[in-house]
């Protein structure tokens, strides 16, 4: 592999997560699940929950952001090591927010990645969901009315 391939790859890599985060925060689930692989699969282990296929992968993200009343997501690039037309990598995640049964929720996790490189680019394979600290102290704040989009 070229320096400048490796160099391109780590930036779609990039890219392919940013894209994800922003899907999530728009709760655009359609695009969370065209962001994976067809058998690609998300494992949530801290509330045991884990989605295998487009399919149940947007169903789940879609049931899980059901659950939130307001919900931020921090990401924080990671490590990413190429091996081909696939790579590993990590993603640090930093979440808060208040469920709609009125539980609040801050916590600092990772994200353990699997990415295949397709013919639409890279995808995730597998994505594991790892929270390191949970705190679950009521927030003092409350979200802004949602601003128009643009």
């Amino acid at each position: 592999m070229s320096a400048m391939q490796a160099i391109a790859d780590r930036v779609e890599i990039e890219a392919l997560r940013a894209e994800l985060t922003d899907a999530v925060m728009m709760r655009d689930f359609e695009r969370v699940a065209s962001l994976f692989t067809p058998q690609g699969v998300m494992r949530w282990p801290h509330i045991d929950k884990e989605f295998i296929s487009r399919e149940q992968i947007r169903a789940g993200v879609e049931w899980g952001q059901g659950l939130w009343e307001f919900f931020v997501q921090n990401v924080h690039p990671g490590v990413i090591r190429l091996d081909g037309d696939t790579a590993t990598g990590r993603a640090y995640i930093q979440e808060f927010g208040r469920m709609r049964d009125g539980a609040s929720h801050l916590n600092y996790a990772l994200y353990h990645d699997h990415y295949q490189r397709t013919p639409d680019g890279w995808r995730f394979s597998e994505r594991l969901y790892e929270v390191r600290y949970l705190d679950s102290t009521p927030l003092a704040g409350s979200p802004l009315p949602a601003a128009p989009r643009g």
